[in-house]
């Protein structure tokens, strides 16, 4: 699905009506600016090209090597070249993110100052200075192309009002009459649009080029600190989970489950005629249904059944309770992290839910099993597919689930079925 309006020069040459959008000046003026800053780089890397294909011409075309003088001049200039590069790279590659922003609209994050010894260390660095030679050497060449084939074009378009004046030559022969030469004036008009398509799409292309050497990398340090902390937070609330089920389980259910035996028993003592017997009832209901919501709440956050039983035996409790037959296979260790065990609990208790209600199916199959350390759940049935997350059938909610447990989520349901849900858990946290 695209955008309304394209972010990006790639995107809106892709459309049809590119040559009559704003996106051709974009590119002009991207390409127009590039003229002076690679202009100058070109200029700074012939002062130390020159002298080497000098070196190299003496050596390959007339066998000898290279004087003294030169030898020294290119070693002395290459290593003042490589010293510079990473400084001059970091003001260019400043320009460059600058500039950027007429073919490419999507954001790209500035990059600081690290200090003079980190310039020199970081990698990010001499990607910018491979660009900085990129864009001294392959571009200034590419436009060159560019500019001849412009240059011809425009010779075709105006040979026939030269042709009075003097035989311009178009491509390989002299035109010497009005006729001979409009013919190819036709053909040059005709071809001014790709011309316009070749300009941007060279803009394009040194515009991703651009993005992709001046887009800093996301530090791999900061991003496994990030996943270790993520785990922190799963396991302490995970923990936390469990330090409530206890509380509720031990502490407040028994006190709830005697205060209803309490108020049943005065039930029996006091008379029905009583005016104290119906607010007396109506607390005794009161409390055997908060019994009933706390039972339901502490089941929530997890199943007694998955402590007593394990997953596959909480599975198979699931699968019979289950309004179609239900058929389950289960190849698992001994022993599975707590966190994926109560994820995959609730997988499938979603899953055969969501089967009963939205599936019309006459039968389902749940596999458990391991594949390279992480825990496969696949819940399948034979209903007339089409589970589409966006209708609130519960899979959003089951794939935030999964996400917090640093797995994921697959789902297959064409239409008319059959639909498989497909759930990796990792095992080694």
């Amino acid at each position: 699905m695209t955008s309304e309006h394209p972010r990006h020069l790639a995107e809106a040459l892709r459309r049809r009506g590119w040559l009559i959008s704003v996106w051709p000046w974009r590119a002009l003026a991207y390409l127009v600016s590039t003229v002076p800053i690679a202009g100058v780089l070109a200029i700074g890397l012939l002062v130390v090209g020159a002298p080497l294909l000098a070196a190299a011409n003496a050596l390959l075309l007339h066998d000898r090597p290279p004087g003294v003088a030169l030898m020294l001049f290119l070693a002395v200039g290459s290593l003042i070249l490589l010293a510079l590069a990473p400084i001059v790279s970091f003001l260019v590659a400043a320009i460059e993110r600058w500039r950027l922003r007429l073919a490419d609209s999507r954001p790209l994050p500035a990059s600081p100052w690290p200090g003079l010894v980190a310039r020199y260390r970081s990698a990010a660095t001499w990607r910018e200075v491979a660009y900085l030679f990129w864009l001294g050497g392959f571009v200034p060449v590419a436009y060159w192309v560019l500019l001849l084939l412009v240059l011809l074009d425009l010779g075709m378009v105006t040979s026939p009002w030269l042709v009075g004046d003097a035989e311009p030559v178009v491509i390989w022969r002299p035109i010497e009459t009005t006729g001979e030469a409009i013919p190819y004036a036709i053909v040059a008009v005709l071809l001014l649009p790709v011309l316009c398509y070749a300009a941007g799409l060279l803009a394009a292309a040194q515009a991703a080029v651009a993005r992709w050497a001046l887009a800093w990398p996301v530090d791999a340090t900061a991003l496994r600190e990030v996943a270790r902390s993520r785990t922190r937070l799963v396991g302490a609330y995970e923990a936390e989970r469990r330090r409530i089920e206890r509380d509720l389980h031990d502490g407040a259910q028994p006190r709830l489950t005697s205060l209803t035996l309490q108020l049943g028993l005065a039930r029996l003592d006091v008379p029905e005629d009583s005016p104290a017997a119906r607010p007396l009832a109506v607390a005794h209901d009161q409390a055997r249904g908060l019994m009933v919501m706390l039972r339901q709440l502490v089941h929530g956050i997890r199943p007694q059944s998955l402590t007593d039983l394990g997953l596959a035996g909480a599975v198979r409790e699931l699968a019979n309770a289950a309004t179609i037959p239900v058929t389950v296979h289960a190849d698992l260790p001994a022993e599975l992290p707590e966190i994926v065990e109560t994820t995959a609990y609730f997988v499938v208790s979603e899953a055969l839910g969501n089967v009963a209600r939205h599936a019309e199916a006459t039968r389902a199959e749940v596999r458990l099993t391991t594949d390279g350390g992480d825990l496969v759940v696949e819940v399948s049935d034979d209903g007339h597919g089409g589970a589409d997350p966006t209708r609130g059938t519960g899979l959003t909610g089951l794939a935030d689930r999964v996400a917090a447990a640093d797995g994921r989520l697959l789902l297959a349901s064409p239409p008319g079925g059959p639909t498989l849900v497909r759930v990796e858990l990792p095992c080694h946290r």
